[in-house]
């Protein structure tokens, strides 16, 4: 499965209608993949809002990047939005394809957006590494998805879903306290430009 993030970061007080925006440019009848989720941020760099679409396959990925590309009003937040990022993403070999809560029964609101550098070499460790002790640690809380970049510096982002702040804390200390988490080793092919973030669901988002 492959898949898209965009990042807009928008003026405050705008998230409401972009969000609507969104959906309707991403749902159109000559789009291409499926809208999956769709956050505005709480915790980290505020005033953005995070959109994740999911592809069958590579060419479907490029494709629909090249529309939005040539859109005079990309995601209908042309005239909205102070800035627009897209990176595109392979998932986990062994990880499901991301579903919507209504098919996957995963849901936050409360998401964590995270995204670890990986040195070279690194890639399939740690795809490995997370193969063996993602089951253990989604006893704790639902991994949506971990993902590689496929563009830029080399790095996964994964995207954990928690009914709670309080939730998210306790199940982070447990899975510590467990052994269970961080993947032993894991650390080592990962660089220190890492980044989190705290996202809630938007009206028109699949994932809730």
């Amino acid at each position: 499965m492959y898949y898209e993030l965009a990042t807009m970061t928008l003026p405050f007080g705008t998230a409401g209608q972009a969000a609507a925006n969104v959906q309707v440019f991403t749902t159109a009848p000559e789009a291409g993949g499926e809208l999956l989720g769709c956050w505005f941020t709480d915790i980290g760099q505020l005033n953005q809002m995070i959109v994740l679409r999911g592809f069958a396959d590579l060419g479907a990925l490029q494709a629909e990047r090249a529309r939005t590309q040539k859109s005079a009003d990309p995601f209908g937040c042309g005239s909205i939005f102070q800035s627009l990022e897209q990176h595109s993403y392979q998932g986990f070999p062994w990880m499901k394809p991301v579903r919507p809560s209504a098919e996957s029964g995963i849901s936050g609101p409360v998401y964590e957006i995270r995204t670890y550098g990986i040195k070279t070499g690194g890639v399939q460790a740690t795809i490995d590494l997370w193969e063996q002790y993602v089951p253990p640690r989604e006893a704790l809380s639902p991994c949506v998805v971990a993902m590689v970049a496929l563009d830029g510096p080399l790095r996964f982002t994964n995207i954990w879903s928690y009914p709670t702040l309080d939730a998210r804390s306790k199940a982070r200390a447990d899975a510590v306290a467990q052994g269970i988490w961080p993947p032993k080793g894991g650390p080592a092919h990962l660089t220190t430009n890492m980044v989190s973030t705290i996202a809630l669901p938007t009206a028109v988002s699949p994932l809730k």
